[in-house]
């Protein structure tokens, strides 16, 4: 079963905003299900409510409880464009494919967004625009071709050159793509809101609750559980995060460690539209606000797994953080009040890999969530909801696992 990561360290921002209590029983007994979900973060909550939504039986369980793993890490900058810029990715999976993953991931986001306001999920949720700056990764002339790449995939994108970004947001780089549809938000906020949603549906919720062993059959399968209790389930859905199931190929998959800070609230210095920035470096730097005026910044990014190694070097990456949020914003107060680590997983083509554990027709594994945590949560759940309901996302194929 998934292998037990320490999933972040320090103290992430949103422990200074309060969250609805998901309230959670004790699994005491052999239990029957439609379907289970192994998960009770994002990815699980999004699972949660898109399946109660389609109206099956569903439980979820948790080996530590909601909410308390790596969701509380992430800085939630909840975007369409994906990490891998379009035209890399057209090198890598051919253009037509590319495309269409940017595409989906745009189309995700608005599903999100009208999701959120359905569901009247008070998450803090704002539209906002993004800044992609030039970097090491990519120049200013190379992203004059990214935002005409993306155009002509449909995409809505601007080039502005290094007097347009100066003028309009103080920022001093060689040019940046701007762009429009984001989505800035409280990650726990909106985790809570879909498990409430899924409650209210007669979901089954079980806390701690931690699978050990998973047996595949032709008409469900069974979960035994370190507490004892055995679950019988049409469907498995994992959303275990980065602590990948032994079931779960891990090819293409790998573990990556970051590093955020957040200063106090300072509404009167944020730049114009609150934009979220990002740049094409490698690694990169990555600022949001907050909806009282924090400033998060992210990045400094590194491939390991070590996570007492990676929570030691918290203090030294909050400081190079530091140093660089004040080298954009000179304006700001750029000291952390708040630095957290956390654990994310990656793959080489920047998508998430969603769909079917090959081997295993009633077990779905999603996996690899980058920088897109939160957009790629919500394509699987529009994925791997379809597929339980007998139906064929179109999609489908481009995330799927590979043996």
């Amino acid at each position: 079963m998934p292998r037990k990561l320490d999933l972040r360290g320090g103290t992430p921002v949103w422990s200074a905003y309060r969250s609805p209590a998901v309230p959670v029983a004790a699994l005491k007994g052999d239990t029957k299900t439609d379907v289970l979900v192994v998960g009770m973060g994002i990815s699980g909550a999004m699972m949660a409510e898109a399946l109660t939504r389609d109206g099956h039986s569903v439980i979820c369980i948790d080996r530590r409880g909601p909410l308390k793993g790596s969701t509380a890490a992430t800085t939630a900058l909840v975007q369409f464009e994906i990490d891998q810029p379009l035209t890399t990715l057209s090198k890598i999976i051919g253009g037509d494919a590319a495309r269409q993953a940017w595409r989906r991931s745009r189309l995700a986001l608005a599903n999100l967004q009208a999701r959120v306001r359905e569901l009247q999920i008070r998450c803090r949720s704002v539209a906002t625009p993004s800044i992609y700056l030039a970097g090491n990764r990519l120049g200013a002339s190379d992203l004059r071709r990214e935002a005409a790449a993306r155009r002509q995939a449909g995409i809505g994108a601007s080039f502005l050159t290094r007097k347009e970004l100066q003028d309009e947001f103080g920022i001093d780089r060689g040019g940046a793509i701007l762009s429009h549809g984001n989505l800035a938000l409280d990650p726990r906020k909106l985790t809570a809101g879909l498990l409430l949603t899924a409650l209210q549906r007669k979901a089954r919720f079980y806390a701690p609750a931690e699978a050990t062993a998973i047996e595949g059959h032709r008409s469900g399968v069974t979960v035994a559980t370190r507490q004892g209790p055995v679950i019988e389930a049409q469907h498995l859905v994992l959303t275990t995060g980065y602590e990948l199931a032994d079931i779960v190929p891990a090819r293409g998959h790998h573990i990556i460690s970051t590093w955020a800070i957040a200063t106090a609230r300072q509404p009167s210095k944020i730049w114009p539209l609150a934009a979220m920035i990002w740049e094409a470096s490698d690694p990169y730097l990555y600022v949001r606000a907050t909806a009282d005026g924090r400033v998060i910044c992210g990045g400094e990014d590194e491939e390991f797994t070590d996570e007492e190694r990676r929570n030691t070097l918290t203090l030294k990456k909050a400081a190079r953080l530091t140093k660089k949020l004040e080298r954009m914003f000179p304006d700001l107060d750029p000291a952390a009040r708040f630095a957290w680590s956390g654990s994310f997983g990656a793959t080489g083509t920047g998508l998430p890999i969603i769909g079917g554990v090959p081997g295993h027709p009633r077990i779905y594994s999603v996996m690899g969530y980058g920088g897109n945590g939160i957009t790629f949560s919500q394509i699987a759940s529009e994925i791997i909801s379809a597929s339980i309901a007998g139906l064929e996302d179109v999609d489908a194929e481009l995330f799927k696992l590979e043996a």
